[in-house]
């Protein structure tokens, strides 16, 4: 083990232990090992794609602001490795002095190594004094301590070279792949006459296209705009690209896709629709016809009832469906889909009041019926009896009957006299089923 005693120059502190030639050794390894790595990750570091791209682009923003800290840490750390490579190798000439090292070789040799014996100037150690600490005109380390800082400053600069590299990655690609389906969506929209101005879709699809291209410039000029640091995470690189605008415009171009959509399909089945809304309004303009027709029936028949009235043909729904037919003849189809959709929809309820307008006005005439075939219902069960020539039944029968057939028809009158019938044979078939005496012989 080594001997207690203070490196030769020291300032004033606790004594270090001079360190034996085992120790030395190992030691040398440790910090050979670890000056190969740092050289490798600074060499990584230096060829990393995503530092070329910063090095190279306009920066704006907080990416600018970053990268120009970083640039600095990232010469301060080839200064520190110079150092730290220069420290090294001198401990290493001291090593190779002797095979067996004499005191004054392992003094040197521990004071190199685990003393503050690497001085590194102003000018090389930190020209930011936010990167490190107040500004001062030189340093002095441990190589530990040197380690220690590399490792920090390291960590720090590829966070943000990794961050920046990440979201180039993702989001301009991702932004070009959406920019020609944009293209597509606004020459499909162009031939079926959705156009800015002219159409909400229209509008929408300029508004994608001024947020798509500046997105764009910016995701390119300030990436750290967009990215996302995970929580906790201490890694370089820990987060994820901020996707957020990009995934609302491609959401707002999809509903615009869709529209356009809707809109083809117009134009391919737009005949047939409208040679559907002419049947539909047909179909309802002779069913108001047979109500009107059946209205002057009920009064002429019926007395005493009060029948709605009936309204006219859709005049304004016929007039919106020439404008229907002018569209489509003009190849209007961003015009003729909504007023499509609406006349369907309208000349489908259409045809429904006119159904309910004729059920309402022959009203009457199905009460008639149905108590027309309740007078011949029970008629024919009291004949079934032996009961058709009961004078009372004739002659209830032949009061209902006359009302029932004559014009006008007196619906609650009538009503009255074929219930007196039904009441009457119904006493009369009730005094058939009482049974006689019994025949005891």
């Amino acid at each position: 083990m080594g001997v207690a005693g203070p490196f030769p120059g020291q300032a004033a502190g606790p004594p270090v232990p001079v360190m034996d030639r085992d120790e030395a050794d190992r030691a040398l390894a440790r910090l050979g090992a670890e000056h190969e790595a740092i050289e490798t990750s600074l060499l990584a570091l230096q060829d990393h794609a995503g530092r070329r791209l910063l090095e190279g682009a306009e920066l704006t923003g907080l990416t600018r602001e970053r990268w120009a800290s970083t640039d600095q840490s990232i010469t301060l750390l080839w200064g520190y490795f110079d150092a730290y490579t220069g420290a090294l190798a001198q401990a290493r000439s001291v090593r190779a002095r002797r095979r067996y090292p004499n005191r004054d070789d392992l003094v040197a040799l521990t004071e190199l190594l685990r003393g503050q014996g690497v001085t590194v100037a102003h000018a090389a150690a930190r020209p930011d004094p936010s990167i490190a600490g107040p500004a001062k005109l030189s340093e002095r380390f441990t190589l530990e301590e040197l380690v220690a800082r590399m490792n920090e400053l390291y960590a720090r600069s590829l966070d943000m070279v990794v961050a920046s590299d990440s979201v180039w990655s993702a989001l301009p690609a991702r932004i070009d792949l959406l920019a020609a389906e944009l293209h597509r969506t606004r020459s499909l929209a162009h031939s079926v006459g959705v156009r800015p101005g002219e159409h909400p879709s229209g509008d929408d699809l300029e508004a994608i296209t001024h947020e798509l291209a500046t997105l764009r410039v910016q995701v390119i000029s300030d990436p750290l705009a967009f990215w996302l640091p995970g929580p906790g995470s201490s890694a370089p690189g820990g987060g994820r690209p901020d996707t957020a605008r990009y995934d609302r415009a491609a959401r707002a171009l999809e509903e615009v896709r869709r529209e356009i959509e809707a809109v083809l399909a117009v134009r391919q089945d737009a005949e047939q629709r409208l040679v559907q809304l002419r049947d539909v309004l047909s179909r309802a303009d002779r069913t108001l016809t047979e109500a009107r027709s059946a209205r002057g029936e009920v009064l002429a028949k019926i007395a005493a009832s009060e029948v709605p009235a009936v309204s006219g043909p859709p005049t304004v729904l016929q007039e919106r469906l020439a404008a229907a037919s002018e569209y489509r003849r003009h190849a209007q189809w961003h015009r003729l889909s909504p007023l499509l959709e609406t006349l369907e929809r309208e000349a489908e309820e259409e045809l429904l009041r006119a159904r309910e307008s004729l059920t309402a006005v022959t009203a009457p005439l199905a009460v008639r019926a149905e108590l027309r075939g309740r007078l011949d219902a029970y008629k024919a069960k009291v004949a079934r009896h032996g009961l058709a020539e009961d004078p009372l039944l004739i002659e209830r029968y032949d009061a209902a009957r006359r009302m029932l057939w004559s014009a006008p028809c007196d619906l609650r009158v009538a009503g009255q006299a074929v219930l007196r019938y039904q009441e009457a044979a119904a006493e009369l078939l009730s005094q058939l089923r009482t049974p006689g005496p019994e025949d005891r012989r």
